[in-house]
């Protein structure tokens, strides 16, 4: 996994983002084992306190499990991942129209933008 640690917001917070994605994209699939803590801080560069912290997050929420003998997979919950999904889109969407107000474009020149753009081509 590519890490992408900057500075000025907390660390743990950026993993927790990272891992989010890595999980709703499919690079940790439904049922997938995650790689160990330790691993995963000597990947990303960071404290496995850190990681520790942003994996038993992501457990709070739902999105990781916790097995005794085999370490943590990801939840095999379709519907806490679907509303991931839902969550993260919606947030990119908001900064795209965001985005789109700061450069000038209305809603309706926005929406015509949107309706001409040229899409890549879906691999599901």
């Amino acid at each position: 996994m590519n890490w992408n640690i900057t500075a000025g917001r907390p660390v743990y917070v950026q993993l927790i983002e990272q891992l989010e994605l890595a999980i709703v994209t499919g690079d940790y699939p439904l049922g997938s084992r995650i790689p160990p803590v330790r691993e995963l801080a000597a990947e990303a560069g960071v404290n496995p306190n850190t990681m520790q912290r942003a994996l038993q997050e992501l457990e709070t929420r739902g999105l990781l499990q916790t097995m005794r003998t085999s370490g943590r997979i990801v939840s095999a919950d379709e519907q806490t991942l679907h509303d991931l999904r839902q969550k993260r889109a919606e947030v990119c969407l908001s900064d795209f129209l965001l985005q789109m107000q700061k450069l000038g474009y209305s809603r309706q020149e926005t929406l015509d933008l949107f309706q001409q753009a040229d899409f890549p081509s879906e691999n599901r």
